[in-house]
C-alpha cells in the first residue's frame, strides 16, 4: 500500500510540474465563455441546455493529458525500471489511475462552479451536475487511462486515443446528462455501475497492456 501512494504522489507532482492540471480546468472554462455567444443570452436557453454541455466539455477536458499518462513513462523506460524492481503493472496503473483522478477531478468540480454560474443554471441543478461529476470523474480517468495504455508506444497515439475513448465514453455521457433531468435516481445508479465497473477493470486490461507493448 505504502508503494501504491508512493507511485501516485509521484505521478501527481509530475502533473503538476508540467501544468497539467490546469489544462482541463482552463479548457471547461473556456468552454463555459464561450457557449452562450453560441446560443445566446437567453438565460432559460443557456439553464436547459448547459448541464449537458458542461458534461461534453468535462468529456472533452479528461481526453487532453491522455497522450502524456503513460507514452512518456514507457520510452524512457521508466515502467521498465519499475518493473525491475518488483512491482507489478497493475498496481502501476492503479496509481496512475489515483493521480490522474486526484489532479483531474476534483478542480474540474470546482471549475463547475463558476461555469455553472456563466450558464445560469440553478441551485438544483447544480447540485445534481456535482453529484455526477463526483461519480462520473473516476469513469472518465479510468476510461482515458486505459486507452493511454492500449496507444501507448504508437504514432499519434494522442489523436488515436480520442477516437477510441469518445464512442466508449458515450454511455458516460448519457448517464451523467441524464442525471439532470431524472428524478428517479436511475441514470445515476447506472453512472455509478459504469463507474465501478471501468475502475475496477482499468488496472487489469492497462496491465495486460503495458506488458504487450513491453513485449
Amino acid at each position: 500500500m505504502r508503494t501504491l501512494w508512493l507511485l501516485a504522489a509521484r505521478d501527481l507532482r509530475q502533473a503538476w510540474a508540467s501544468s497539467g492540471l490546469w489544462l482541463p480546468v482552463a479548457f471547461l472554462l473556456l468552454v463555459a465563455s464561450l457557449y452562450p455567444f453560441a446560443v445566446g443570452p437567453d438565460a432559460a436557453l443557456l439553464g436547459r441546455t448547459g448541464g449537458g454541455m458542461l458534461w461534453i466539455a468535462a468529456l472533452l477536458a479528461s481526453l487532453l493529458p491522455v497522450d502524456r499518462l503513460i507514452a512518456p513513462d514507457m520510452q524512457a523506460g521508466v515502467l521498465d525500471q519499475i518493473a525491475l524492481r518488483g512491482i507489478g503493472d497493475e498496481m502501476v496503473v492503479t496509481a496512475r489511475l489515483i493521480a490522474h483522478w486526484l489532479g483531474f477531478g476534483p478542480p474540474l468540480m470546482i471549475a463547475t462552479l463558476p461555469a455553472a454560474a456563466l450558464l445560469k443554471l440553478d441551485g438544483a441543478t447544480i447540485v445534481k451536475l456535482e453529484l455526477g461529476l463526483l461519480i462520473g470523474t473516476p469513469a472518465l480517468a479510468a476510461l482515458g487511462l486505459l486507452v493511454a495504455t492500449l496507444t501507448a508506444g504508437l504514432r499519434s497515439s494522442g489523436a488515436l486515443a480520442g477516437l477510441l475513448a469518445l464512442p466508449l465514453a458515450v454511455p458516460l455521457l448519457i448517464f451523467g446528462a441524464g442525471t439532470l433531468g431524472d428524478g428517479s435516481g436511475a441514470a445515476l445508479k447506472f453512472l455509478g455501475a459504469a463507474s465501478l465497473l471501468l475502475v475496477a477493470i482499468t488496472p487489469f486490461a492497462g496491465g495486460a497492456a503495458i506488458r504487450a507493448g513491453r513485449e
